[in-house]
């Protein structure tokens, strides 16, 4: 009878831990909804004659342009690099994972720096020509927002390519089998028959691809493009207008969740059954001649533009200001880079074990619901979490300075916003996905049988957890804590906005570089993220197809095609 206590009483813990999470994911959303809603009507009214048409539809366009970018470049080179066979397939099918480790803050300032005019190309173009001013000449601006389409089209086409190339492989080949002998073309088959079943993975690759662009405050500032994150970061800190800011968040949310309807309702009832193993492992069509050196090219441009360029400009800049390792400032921001971004990593991580682990325990409507909001907050753009964090933690703050200074005598301050655990907050919220998906992968591959077994030799959940779970999720677990890790550290409009007074990270002083046209200061820090980016790209290229942003968006939106394994 005890020992049936213990197993509920347990099975009563975690669920109370998952209802818990999905209630801290909540307080954010919350906040924001309150603040907004008890703003003056007469400010919102202002805001959506000034300030919110023009942002709106400066933010669908970019949207719409990244959407286009991404899904022609990801899903063609996704098809050349799984059904196709020409020289160098080999090295750009990992390659093309490489934009994967530039931020798009990196990539903007990169650009700026190459295609300014006092950039290497127009100097040599003046140089070469004879300009004496810009006036002689004409040259594409960079800082416009077709400039920030082109930037974040080429960062972020991995998300699309990842998912498409998943779905490709996945297709068996008795499907192209059948359209041979139906007389269908390679193009044919590729637009009436692959396309179509890759529809829904091209919708989540797109969906993860526009909340990134969505996310974005550092590309949009450099290129002076005023899109609704711009407005929102604007309206806080350079109008304090936290009411403003609010009610601009909560058009943001509304964006968000009609993506995500929207994303869901391109991939309606598009499901097929893969009931055979005998799948396109081999690339089927040759290419030859100039078909190879084109489909070369193709692959090619993609990686050249969103990643060597920047990379050997970044690495060239860094170079120059070598002796900036030993500052003070540098070190500083390492530090609280790394700190931040591993004690995040170690919280998530836990948090999502424990939701995944309460899920399999007890698998109830309300407890998965719980699970789903919990999900929520990787399409939570930075600026819309930095905003709900910002009144509940402050106020807790208060709340506590006001004890201490009744009881003790002791004014505490800012304990909690002072101490950086507002970013760490945000950081939870923001990347439980990313772990949730790579743990409840790993949670999935072990058989229930296993548990019953565990329970029939008397133990509770919790030592069912220690004993056989996790040292089998040990590698998953080490990849979900590389993921989290990463996207800490690469993470902007949180670090922005709710960092305490003078603490400086890695991303916080690329932007401020950059902000004031700094390039050569920017570029070591850039570099260092972009190298420190670059670790879960070696994981991507290594698991040989094996998509975690495509296994994040399976706990995100539930996409309805198989994954490989």
């Amino acid at each position: 009878m005890k020992g049936l206590w213990n197993l509920i009483a347990g099975e009563r813990a975690w669920t109370v831990g998952a209802f818990g999470t999905s209630c801290v994911v909540l307080v954010p959303i919350i906040a924001v909804a309150i603040i907004a809603s008890s703003s003056s009507t007469e400010q919102w009214a202002h805001l959506t004659s000034s300030v919110l048409p023009g942002s709106l539809k400066t933010t669908l366009i970019l949207m719409f342009g990244v959407a286009v970018l991404t899904i022609v470049i990801g899903v063609g080179t996704a098809w050349l690099t799984t059904m196709c066979q020409f020289p160098g397939r080999g090295v750009l099918d990992w390659a093309l994972l490489l934009p994967l480790a530039i931020p798009t803050y990196i990539m903007a300032f990169s650009y700026i720096e190459v295609l300014d005019y006092s950039g290497p190309l127009q100097s040599t173009l003046r140089a070469a020509m004879g300009y004496q001013s810009a006036k002689d000449y004409w040259f594409p601006d960079i800082r416009t927002l077709p400039g920030a389409i082109y930037v974040m089209g080429f960062v972020l086409y991995p998300y699309v390519y990842l998912t498409t190339r998943a779905s490709f492989l996945l297709q068996p080949n008795s499907i192209l089998d059948v359209s041979r002998t139906l007389g269908a073309s390679p193009y044919r088959f590729f637009a009436s028959v692959a396309l179509p079943l890759a529809r829904p993975a091209i919708a989540v690759g797109a969906a993860l691809a526009l909340m990134e662009c969505l996310n974005d405050i550092g590309a949009v500032t450099f290129f002076g493009v005023r899109t609704l994150t711009f407005s929102v970061y604007d309206m806080w800190l350079n109008r304090s207008n936290l009411g403003g800011a609010a009610q601009l968040s909560m058009a943001m949310l509304a964006m968000v969740f009609l993506l995500i309807w929207l994303e869901r309702f391109a991939r309606r009832k598009q499901r097929y059954d893969n009931r055979t193993t005998k799948q396109s492992k081999q690339q089927v069509f040759l290419l030859t001649g100039w078909r190879a050196g084109l489909a070369f090219l193709c692959c090619g441009l993609p990686v050249l533009l969103g990643f060597i360029v920047p990379a050997l400009l970044l690495a060239d800049r860094a170079s120059r200001r070598l002796d900036s390792v030993m500052e003070p400032s540098f070190q500083n921001a390492i530090f609280n880079s790394l700190s931040l971004a591993i004690i995040a990593a170690v919280l998530t991580v836990i948090v999502a074990v424990t939701l995944v682990f309460s899920l399999r325990l007890k698998e109830t409507p309300l407890l998965k619901l719980s699970v789903r909001i919990a999900s929520i907050g990787y399409a939570l753009p930075g600026t819309v979490l930095a905003v709900g964090i910002l009144i509940p933690l402050a106020s807790l703050d208060n709340f506590i300075d006001f004890q201490m200074e009744r009881f003790f005598g002791i004014s505490t301050g800012l304990l909690l916003l002072g101490s950086g655990a507002g970013l760490l907050y945000a950081y939870l919220v923001r990347f439980l996905a990313v772990a949730y998906g790579q743990v409840e992968g790993g949670f999935g591959k072990i058989p229930k049988s296993l548990d019953m077994a565990s329970r029939t030799l008397g133990d509770a959940s919790g030592g069912m957890l220690k004993r056989i779970h996790l040292p089998i999720l040990k590698p998953v677990l080490l990849s979900a804590l590389l993921l989290t890790f990463v996207d800490c550290m690469k993470e902007l409009p949180a670090t922005i906005l709710l960092r305490p007074f003078n603490f400086d990270t890695l991303a916080t002083t690329v932007f401020e570089a950059a902000s004031r046209e700094a390039f050569e200061d920017a570029a070591l820090p850039a570099l260092a993220i972009v190298i420190v980016g670059l670790l879960p790209v070696i994981y991507l290229a290594r698991t040989s197809g094996v998509s975690l942003r495509a296994n994040l968006s399976n706990k995100l939106t539930e996409p309805t095609v198989n994954r490989p394994t």
